[in-house]
């Protein structure tokens, strides 16, 4: 059988990329990296470049272990622009305090980026397994990034020991469905659930999938190792860790409900009800007392979690496509956040809200950037949040679930309180220190181009709604 490697092109991109980082980073002496790094990036955005262009791409590959289509290709999109930006957003920050290890860094940061598009595109639960464990590991030797920080050797315990009880989770919820529908294949499930049999292993099977999948997208109560590791973890990894591994779950969670088990909707769906009003509640109201601010946009995450959720409850090409809108601007919003705080740390600024008071003095850019992404997150017209959240809540009134609309935009609301403690400390309290705050030019085209963004999506946001009404017809 002929297999058609030019569907997979960008996986072996990418695989070639980090063996070739790692070759280079053996040769390079340690205080000349940071070419490394940027070398890094232009080979991702080709990656990038070759993405968008096989955007319409459709196929399978190794019988249907690995499927090619335009979900998976968005996806890719999505995680590939948030390791470019990481990487940019973070060569400073680990020139200065993970001295030497930039080589290592980029790496690492490859290799978590193959686990991640592998998964959105496994077709099989062996290829499934296989990449969210790539994945996995090459994160937790990023959490841990490092000598002698304690803080990110705490972290890295913490999200190894939690990883691994959700991984075997999900691996005993993967083996009870192969044991119901006798393969492995996300075909093979879907055509046995077609034939109206649901075994008590199925169900329990199901269960266990969303068990392990809810630990990996931070949805409660299985977000416990969100804000230890956010805090602990260098800051450039928390930012690839809140958007793109999110992403990545997201994208593998909704191939395998709408590709696999739409046929079982009326038995898993009021779990995932329930776990997003959960998800949302909590995540914003545990948020307000947080004085961290790592803390905070953990927290702030497990809600943005849930808000994404949506639009699998809403189980539509409507649904679905502000699911994936939703989750490209939060790439932004995210990162453009967690940007500033690199920037801040690296002038010797805390993780602590009140260490942000009178920001707009020190830096009028990075508090405008700061205010720009929150803002977004709250869902504040006319940031490109609003929008995303809009299109969320008229999915699933659609589908009659009025109920739910107005719980999370009453969360929406919680949210603008606590985004707004931040934007109180930065505008209207007296800075520590009068010391003007340099920023890179890297950093400072980056975060201009995440707000420019940001608030063009807000305001035109037709051509990536386009695209992702046309991504999500895939499973419909």
């Amino acid at each position: 059988m002929a297999i058609n490697f030019s569907l997979i092109i960008p996986e072996m991109l990418v695989a070639g990329l980090g063996l070739l980082v790692m070759i280079i980073s053996l040769l390079v002496p340690k205080d000349q990296k940071k070419g490394l790094a940027y070398f890094t990036v232009f080979g991702l955005i080709g990656v990038l470049v070759v993405l968008y262009f096989m955007i319409d791409a459709q196929g399978t590959l190794f019988n249907g272990m690995y499927i090619v289509d335009p979900f998976g290709s968005f996806m890719k999109i999505l995680i590939v622009l948030s390791s470019i930006m990481a990487i940019i957003l973070g060569v400073e920050y680990v020139e200065k305090f993970i001295t030497g290890f930039l080589g290592e860094f980029c790496f690492f940061v490859v290799f978590a980026t193959l686990g991640m598009i592998t998964l959105v595109s496994a077709g099989d639960f062996i290829t499934l397994y296989v990449a969210l464990e790539l994945m996995t590991i090459s994160f937790i030797i990023l959490v841990g990034f490092g000598k002698n920080i304690f803080r990110a050797s705490e972290a890295a315990i913490k999200y190894l020991l939690l990883s691994a009880l959700s991984s075997g989770v999900l691996l005993y919820g993967l083996t009870l469905v192969y044991g119901a529908a006798k393969t492995t294949s996300i075909n093979g499930v879907m055509e046995y659930i077609a034939q109206g049999e649901t075994a008590p292993i199925l169900v329990l099977g199901i269960i266990f999938l969303i068990s392990g999948f809810g630990f990996k997208i931070s949805a409660v109560p299985f977000h416990m190792w969100t804000p230890d590791v956010y805090e602990g973890a260098p800051t450039p990894v928390t930012a690839l860790l809140s958007v793109a591994s999110k992403g990545a779950a997201f994208g593998v969670l909704l191939r395998v409900f709408m590709h696999a088990l739409p046929g079982n909707q009326e038995l898993w769906m009021p779990i995932i009800v329930v776990l997003t009003v959960l998800t949302i509640v909590l995540g914003n109201f545990v948020a307000i007392p947080q004085k961290n601010i790592k803390r905070m946009l953990a927290f702030s995450g497990v809600a943005q979690a849930g808000y994404i959720l949506l639009g699998l409850i809403a189980f539509s090409t409507v649904g679905v496509s502000a699911a994936l809108f939703y989750a490209m601007i939060y790439v932004f919003c995210n990162m453009g956040a967690f940007g500033v705080i690199i920037a801040f740390s690296q002038a010797g600024g805390g993780d602590e809200v009140q260490d942000y008071n009178g920001l707009w003095k020190r830096s009028p850019f990075l508090a405008a950037v700061m205010l720009a992404s929150l803002l977004s997150l709250a869902g504040i017209p006319p940031l490109a949040g609003f929008v995303g959240k809009f299109q969320l809540f008229r999915a699933i009134m659609e589908q009659g679930y009025v109920w739910l609309v107005f719980v999370a935009l009453g969360m929406s609301m919680v949210s603008v309180y606590y985004y707004l403690l931040v934007a109180k400390a930065m505008y209207f309290k007296d800075p520590h220190e009068d010391s003007q705050i340099k920023v890179n030019l890297p950093i400072q085209i980056t975060l201009l181009a995440i707000t420019l963004i940001t608030l063009f999506l807000g305001i035109y946001p037709t051509p990536l709604t386009n695209l992702a009404t046309q991504v999500a017809k895939t499973f419909f």
